[in-house]
């Protein structure tokens, strides 16, 4: 997504749905959602031009937790008993886990870099996008991946998806995180303590353990995003999507989907909006045995379109979604 708020996947042609803002404590190809008036939901569709085939990579297991200087405000790293994520599968738990326990088995980065907040805009009433400087040459990262937060004086490690492209760090030193509010402690820093100049850490993650050249093969044909939200002023980075449909068009289009608008929708989206959530009719004229599909949104719409698609007929194998909150 976005930048976001963050859905992911591969193969033949695509299609897909996207999230709001990122919210492992973030819009992508074709998709479908809106399950949920609550949140913001985003499923893609993607086709290829010529199918090769989708696999979702086995999750790394065996990661051992880390125990940083006595002197460092990081602290100790918790281990988990399972990793809270999938690929395509449904997974349901008896009490909430914090972030560092959903994720304590996947692949992290080495390298903790210090990042500076330069910059604080309201991408919504409720999404705040954080700019933060990263002055370590060796702070990398790939499109999908999130970052573990940690702030000074707050224990809670907050995780969020990085929306901002690979590109605008290496060009700028940039990287940018779009943060929906709630009352989990390191989301509620953000949006009521967090100024410019403030400073955290952060450490790169990944819920499939990132190799260069293990990609799924695929050439990206066309894409589909369909994106649900209460309101056009929820519709993330929509000006980002609106521009790359003008500079690839016929590639890249997108549909949004409100559920509650209330006010007049503006000129320029109005070719592009649909009332009401994302349906089967929307999505069951894409289906083919090329196409792969992508969803993002929180966990009740992921259920939800996952259903929906298997109704239609799409295989569960070419359905990807992250599901892990």
């Amino acid at each position: 997504m976005a930048p976001g708020s963050g859905g992911s996947g591969t193969g033949g042609r695509e299609e897909a749905a996207p999230d709001g803002a990122s919210g492992r404590d973030s819009p992508s190809r074709d998709a479908a959602a809106g399950t949920s008036d609550s949140e913001d939901c985003l499923v893609i569709m993607a086709r290829a031009t010529i199918y090769v085939g989708c696999t979702v990579p086995q999750l790394l297991r065996g990661a051992q937790s880390r125990i940083f200087p006595s002197d460092s405000a990081l602290g100790v790293l918790r281990r988990s008993a399972f990793c809270y994520c999938t690929g395509s599968s449904t997974i349901k738990s008896k009490r909430k886990m914090d972030h560092l326990e959903r994720t304590a088995n996947n692949f992290r980065q080495e390298v903790i870099t210090q990042a500076k907040v330069c910059g604080i805009t309201n991408e919504s009433e409720t999404v705040k996008r954080l700019r933060l400087a990263i002055a370590n040459k060796d702070f990398t990262f790939k499109a999908g991946q999130w970052v573990d937060f940690f702030i000074p004086g707050v224990s809670v490690v907050g995780g969020f998806s990085i929306c901002s492209s690979p590109s605008l760090l290496k060009r700028e030193g940039i990287l940018e995180l779009a943060v929906k509010y709630t009352v989990h402690p390191p989301a509620h820093w953000i949006h009521t303590e967090c100024t410019l100049d403030s400073e955290v850490a952060l450490r790169v993650g990944d819920l499939h353990g990132y190799q260069e050249g293990k990609g799924n093969r695929h050439k990206l044909g066309t894409v589909k995003l369909y994106y649900s939200a209460k309101t056009t002023s929820e519709l993330l980075f929509k000006k980002n999507i609106l521009g790359l449909m003008k500079a690839f068009p016929g590639k890249i289009t997108c549909c949004f989907h409100v559920t509650q608008q209330r006010s007049q929708i503006c000129e320029e989206l109005q070719p592009h909006v649909t009332e009401g959530r994302i349906s089967e009719k929307d999505l069951e004229k894409h289906v083919s045995n090329d196409t792969s599909w992508y969803i993002c949104g929180p966990p009740p719409m992921i259920e939800s379109i996952s259903k929906l698609l298997a109704n239609i007929g799409v295989p569960r194998n070419c359905v990807f979604f992250e599901k892990w909150w």
